[in-house]
This record gives structure tokens, sequence and C-alpha cells, in this order.
């Protein structure tokens, strides 16, 4: 008995449902079994691979990065790691941040050797993690040096002053909260941060003397703020050669004694899974306003925008115009 045309038309429908279905859940497995993998590990690093250099990119603002940092701990400890070579492109950043990575590099360096690659720009927290290494090498056009350290803080009391606001306080000491951007500092608070900065751009002169082959005479005539070109660089101990990362490799070659079938692997951090659009306060955001509800707190903006925008302490950074 033949079937009616809608019959036939439902049939098929019904197929093509199926077929979906079938296609969707197998696509969702398979994400579930790579989310798994990953959680275990099985993406980790350069798994699957033999001996290896590693190389590792320090770039843009320097934080105290807890991924870059479990990352260089994970080198440290994997057997197959032979030597590391650190691609370095940054104008600084945290003074924290720069000797939190500066200590994880001198851990990997007692275990294997390291050396640094500069890209466009190795400036102060940038210099100071590229002396971690045991041999430098920046191009000749590179950026490098920029050896201090710097506070900034805003100054709205002009402007306070011209729309008729005034901000009234009442503190502890008066060196609490100073200094303030609602009036001019006192000049004991000037002097309390002056402190502050010469004891850490001791710390870092202190620390360049240690790890190049200068005194700390030459050091101090060399860390007045400036940046030095590659070239320049190398006449003044700064750097060890001119050249990029084939020449840094020759060096853990030639001078360490590794092999030189030794690929260079990179090595990641971790990517952020969840993105802007993504991120709870934003989605908390978006439901508010189309709820008429309160909307976004400014307590949110940290876990929406990049960390870099909420930089505190100390800053060891260049800047450039």
């Amino acid at each position: 008995m033949s079937l009616d045309i809608d019959t036939v038309l439902d049939r098929r429908h019904l197929r093509r449902k199926l077929s979906f279905w079938r296609i969707g859940t197998f696509i969702a497995v398979a994400i579930a079994v790579l989310v798994v993998l990953q959680s275990a590990g099985a993406f980790k690093g350069t798994g699957g691979h033999g001996d290896h250099i590693a190389r590792v990119a320090v770039t843009g603002m320097i934080t105290e990065d807890r991924k870059l940092l479990k990352l260089l701990a994970d080198i440290e400890k994997d057997e197959k790691v032979k030597g590391l070579i650190l691609t370095i492109d940054s104008p600084g950043g945290t003074t924290v941040g720069g000797e939190a990575i500066f200590e994880a590099v001198r851990r990997i360096a007692d275990k294997k050797p390291v050396s640094a690659s500069v890209g466009t720009l190795a400036a102060s927290a940038g210099y100071m993690i590229a002396t971690a290494s045991d041999h430098i090498v920046a191009r000749r056009s590179s950026i490098v040096g920029s050896i201090g350290v710097i506070f900034q803080y805003p100054q709205a009391k002009g402007l306070l002053d011209k729309i008729g606001v005034s901000i009234d306080e009442i503190k502890s000491s008066p060196l609490k909260a100073e200094p303030s951007p609602f009036h001019t500092p006192p000049p004991e608070a000037k002097a309390a941060i002056k402190e502050l900065i010469d004891d850490s751009y001791n710390w870092f002169v202190d620390l360049v003397t240690d790890r190049r082959p200068l005194n700390r005479t030459q050091v101090l005539k060399l860390a007045d703020g400036r940046i030095y070109s590659g070239d320049r660089s190398m006449k003044e101990k700064l750097i060890d050669a001119i050249g990029g990362e084939e020449v840094a490799k020759q060096w853990l070659v030639k001078e360490k004694g590794l092999s030189e079938d030794l690929k260079v692997l990179e090595w990641k951090p971790p990517r952020e899974r969840r993105g802007f659009l993504s991120s709870v306060p934003f989605l908390n955001w978006l439901a508010g306003s189309t709820s008429n509800e309160d909307g976004l707190n400014v307590n949110d903006l940290p876990a929406i925008l990049p960390k870099r925008l909420f930089l505190d302490g100390l800053l060891s950074v260049w800047h450039g115009n």
C-alpha cells in the first residue's frame, strides 16, 4: 500500500532531525573528551616531544603573572627541557612582577642553561628579567636599558578647584594615603615616597651589578633611566652579543654543550578561556540592563577589563612617546 505524500515528508523530516541530533551529540562528546584530557594535562607544555630547548616569550606589560610563573616552574622540573631561551619584548611593568619572574628564571638557570633574545624592546623590568639569563642577545636596533623605578600619581586638585569641589578627610596620621590626587602632597609625603623609590632603585642597581660584568660605579653611570640601542648596549656590557634567537641558541650549543640537533619548542601559558563577552560580570551587567536593574558595578571592572589597566605598586617601566 503506497504512503501518502504527507507521511513521506514527515518521515524525511524526522530523519533529518535524528541526523542533526546524532551529529550534535557526537560533537558534544568530543568536546567533553578534549576538556577532560586538557584538565588532565594531556596538552600541557610540549607533551609528546623528546629532549628540546624551551622558548618562552615575555611580552607586553609585566605583572606578577601566575600562569607565566607556573609555566616557568614546569620548565624547571621538566627533564626533557635541556635549556631555555627567553624572547623578550617588553617596556617593563611592576617591580614586583619583574622580581618574581627574575627569581623564577634564576631557579631554572640553577639547573639548566638560559639565554635571552631581545626583540624590539627590553626596558626596565623587561631588562631586569633579561639579566636573569646567563647570556643576553639583542638586535643592533633593539632598545635596552631604562634601569630605574618610577612612582606616578594623578593630581586633580586644579580641576576640583575649577568646578568648586573640595574633599575633606580625617586620617590617623599625616602620611596615611599620601600622595593624594585631591591635594598637593606635603614635603614629608614626597620624601617618604622618594625613600621607597630609592630602596627599589638601589636593589635594581645591585641586581644588575651582580648579573653583568660591571662594577656598581659603572652600573650607576648607566642607570640614569636612559635607553640604549643594541649596539651601544654591547659596548656598555649590558648585553653579550648582537643577533637573534639563532645566536642565543648557538651560545647554548657552543658554551653549554647542548646538542645542535635539539629543537626549540614554544612553551605557552594556558589561554584564558573566558572572554569579555562571556565573563560573569559582563553577563550580570547585561542581565541587569535588560531587566532595568542596577547594571554594571564599578567593582566588576577588574574582572572584565585587562589586568594591566589595574597595576599597583612601584613601576619599573619605560615610557615611550
